[in-house]
């Protein structure tokens, strides 16, 4: 068990490359053009600044 101890880091790498190549194979399978036609109807960006628009804080010009 000594090695272990000397070579965790090995094991660490191995895992690390697969995953990088089961990541690889899940992206290979998306059809990104088939999403691209299919995508749903976003909704009109609504963040409620115009009701700060009325207030106005600053002084007028005379």
């Amino acid at each position: 068990m000594e090695w272990l101890k000397e070579y965790w880091w090995i094991f660490v790498i191995v895992l690390m490359v697969g995953v990088l190549m089961n990541v690889y194979k899940d992206l290979k399978r998306i059809d990104h053009k088939k999403y691209m036609d299919n995508r749903p109807e976003l909704p009109p960006h609504r963040d409620f600044n115009d009701k700060w628009d009325d207030e106005d804080d600053w002084p007028k010009k005379k």
